[in-house]
Order: structure tokens, then sequence, then C-alpha cells
């Protein structure tokens, strides 16, 4: 396995720069497309709610998560707390909503990673980490000198700064962003975010620009590149055609997209129509079919 570019970031010592330049992004907050502009270090709280220290609502190895990232011992997973969107039909609310999990220190986050490591999980995988990148970098030191040397995993929702994503080149190994919606209507009624989908395709251009299409060796492990993420909603509500042509088209036709059909209706999904039932196996094919028609070959759980 080649060596994470992080560690020769480390050791130049321009690892250190960029954890200044995203510290000093938290004292004014425009970590995230929201630019609240609170100083975390100060106990200011923004939409996301936390502070300057990571909160973390638990780590594990998980085998629940896509095949390249799975493995045979699994993705070492790192569930952060809160969140930057507002998705009102959330899976973990509990976490990105109500808060569960707690603050730890840049050293204890360190400490995570290793033990994930030393569990022989195939990458540290860092979900919902948008409004904690600052967090995660500067805590990636530690890590390093206790010897982590597996890709990092950026698990986000899409909603994205691409100051903050350019902050993180050689970073992050792997970036698998979700990419929610294809038009603007269905993003702020659902999530809060009036202009997620201009925000989403600027990031998802930058991350695919650092990292490329994912590559997997011949064990089956992803090494490096762009997972993209597309949650099928009920009557389309997804804009899924829009998604998967501007993938095929300014992304790459080579993308790896995993269409995902596990939407239930969670939280405060029953108050809104259609959004209170399952999608409908006919929905998910058709999905799937239009990704097929775009031209994207390379989707998971059809490969």
């Amino acid at each position: 396995m080649p060596q994470p570019s992080y560690i020769k970031l480390y050791e130049t010592g321009e690892l250190s720069n960029r954890i200044d330049v995203l510290n000093k992004i938290l004292e004014d907050c425009h970590l995230c497309p929201r630019h609240c502009r609170v100083n975390r270090f100060q106990g200011e709280k923004g939409v996301c709610k936390v502070g300057s220290l990571p909160m973390v609502s638990s780590f594990h190895p998980h085998f629940g998560e896509e095949r390249p990232l799975v493995g045979y011992y699994g993705s070492g997973t790192i569930f952060l707390t809160y969140c930057n969107l507002k998705c009102l039909f959330c899976q973990n609310y509990d976490i990105s909503h109500l808060g569960e999990g707690r603050e730890v220190s840049l050293k204890e986050l360190g400490a995570m990673m290793i033990n994930l490591m030393r569990q022989e999980c195939h990458n540290i995988n860092f979900v919902t980490p948008t409004h904690q990148a600052a967090q995660i970098v500067s805590a990636l030191p530690y890590a390093i000198e206790k010897g982590l040397e597996i890709p990092l995993v950026y698990n986000c929702g899409g909603y994205e700064s691409v100051e903050t994503i350019k902050l993180l080149d050689g970073i992050f190994d792997i970036y698998m962003p979700d990419f929610k919606y294809g038009n603007n209507a269905a993003a702020k009624k659902l999530s809060a975010a009036p202009d997620y989908v201009e925000t989403v395709k600027t990031a998802i251009k930058e991350m695919h620009w650092q990292v490329g299409d994912l590559v997997i060796d011949k064990k089956g492990i992803a090494q490096k590149g762009l997972l993209i993420r597309h949650l099928v909603l009920p009557q389309g509500l997804a804009g899924t055609r829009e998604v998967m042509r501007f993938i095929a088209k300014e992304i790459s036709q080579n993308s790896y997209v995993n269409i995902m059909d596990q939407y239930r209706p969670c939280y405060k999904a029953f108050e809104h129509p259609p959004m209170n039932r399952r999608i409908t196996g006919e929905e998910f094919e058709d999905a799937v079919r239009i990704a097929r028609a775009e031209g994207l070959g390379r989707l998971d759980g059809f490969i």
C-alpha cells in the first residue's frame, strides 16, 4: 500500500501550516458555506453547535459502508456529532440534530484513529466531518507520530466550502460526498440549504481534481479517489437525472457512484409527504436506469 500523502505533509511542515490556517478560520468561522462568523475558540457556536474541540458520538469498525471501504476488516468509522446540514429526514438525527456524543481532546481523537488502525481497519472514515475539519487535521500529528499510515476518508453531506476543501488537499485520500439533490427547491425545503446544488457541484469538482476517480487495489480495497453517494427519495425529489448527468458530463463517466435504496422516514419526515413513506422498488430501479443512461457504469452493487 502506498504511503498516504498526509505523512509527507507532516514531514515537510506543510501540515502544521494547514492547521494554522484552518484554526484561523474557526476564529471567524467560515469553515462551511453557512459562514456563521462566530469565534469558536471563544465558545461561540453557529449552526453546527460545535466549539473549538472535536465532538464524537462513537468510533468502531463499520461493515455497512461500501464494499471497497469495508474490505475484510471494516472501515474505521468515527461518527462526529452534529452537522452543518438540517435534513428533516436524517437517519442519524440523534447524532446530527440532537447532539448525541461528547467533546474530546485532540489527543483523544488521534488515539481513536490509532485504535481503529490497530484493529486492522482499512481506513479512517470520518462521518460528517465538514464542521470539524479543522479539529480533525489538528489531531493528525498525534496520530501520525503514533504510526498512522492508512487512508483517510472524508464522508460528508456535500455541502462544503471549496476554500476548506482546498486546504485538505493531500490530507484526505478518499472523498465520499453525498450528492443529495439536483435542484435547490428540494434542498431548501428538506435540508435548509437553498444554495446546495451550486455548492456541491463546486466542491465535488475540487475533490475530483485532488484525488481523481476511485482507485481500488487487487484485493478490492479503496486506496484513493472519489466515491459519490446519492440517496433515492420518494417521487424523484432527489433530482436523480440532474445529479447523474452532472457526474457523467462534468466529473467523470468512470466515477464510482453508490445509488442508495435505504431511504426510510425518520425524524420530521412524517410531517412532509411524500417523505413520509419508503421508496418503491420501481423508484430505485428508475434511478439506476437513469445513471446507466447518462453513461455511468461503476455503480456500487452493480459491478
